[in-house]
């Protein structure tokens, strides 16, 4: 456990030392949440229904928290790839370390810097907006850091296959960024074509989407228990899979 921790105050610490990496994790979300929280239409009914996802009850909270959850997985595709052909996850593997060690820090290290990006997002909100007395925040951040964890499961499988960093993030945005347009963020998947519908629900940002939404409303967690059920089995479907497909060199 003292090895994981010690990994993992490591890799916090050269992550931050990127200063383009740490405002882009960080801050730029927290930006782009005040920002858009700026722009939202106030008063009932003020939101055309084109934008009635986005800039309805917590849409502005759920996308900029998809957006924290899909630049730790960008984030995480392309330090592997860096490590693989720098040689470093070769070098990590012959330590002491076990490998469920080494890439549990990774993960551990994302799912704080989520945790310190919600934190500040939240701090920033109830500055400059009113919240809501009714928003469970507590519960929001549990489920986001649940959604993450399924989604870096995701990062592992694309850092499995990509071949070098140069490729990781643009395969890394090819698979993420046309997902939102489906998530039912915008709009909702129950009025998209039947087709698109069939894919959408094939999508786990579908269910990070519906998740995150109905928690911010206040629903209840076995009101999602499909949702939580469908993003275990995404965690463990994947993990299987890059437990076989990944590459320590």
């Amino acid at each position: 456990m003292r090895g994981l921790w010690n990994l993992t105050w490591l890799e916090i610490k050269i992550f931050m030392r990127e200063p383009l990496g740490a405002v882009g994790t960080v801050a730029v979300p927290v930006v782009v949440f005040l920002v858009l929280q700026r722009m939202a239409p106030r008063g009932l009914g003020a939101a055309p229904p084109s934008l009635s996802g986005i800039f309805g009850e917590g849409g502005v909270a759920v996308f900029v928290s998809m957006l924290i959850a899909i630049s730790a997985v960008q984030s995480l595709v392309t330090i592997v790839s860096i490590y693989r052909e720098g040689g470093i996850l070769k070098r990590l593997r012959a330590t002491p370390l076990r490998p469920a060690t080494i890439l549990s820090a990774h993960v551990l290290a994302k799912l704080l810097l989520t945790a310190l990006t919600m934190i500040a997002m939240i701090l920033a909100g109830k500055r400059y907006f009113t919240l809501g007395a009714g928003v469970p925040l507590a519960s929001f951040v549990a489920v986001l850091l649940i959604s993450v964890v399924s989604i870096l499961s995701i990062g592992f499988v694309i850092a499995s296959i990509v071949p070098t960093a140069r490729f990781a993030q643009p395969i890394g945005a090819l698979v993420w960024y046309p997902m939102i347009a489906l998530s039912g963020l915008f709009v909702p998947t129950a009025v998209l074509p039947p087709a698109l519908r069939t894919i959408a629900r094939l999508l786990p940002l579908t269910y990070v989407t519906s998740l995150l939404q109905g928690i911010w409303r206040g629903d209840g967690w076995l009101a999602h228990a499909t949702d939580l059920g469908a993003l275990a089995l995404v965690f463990t479907v994947c993990i299987a899979i890059s437990s076989r497909a990944f590459r320590w060199e």
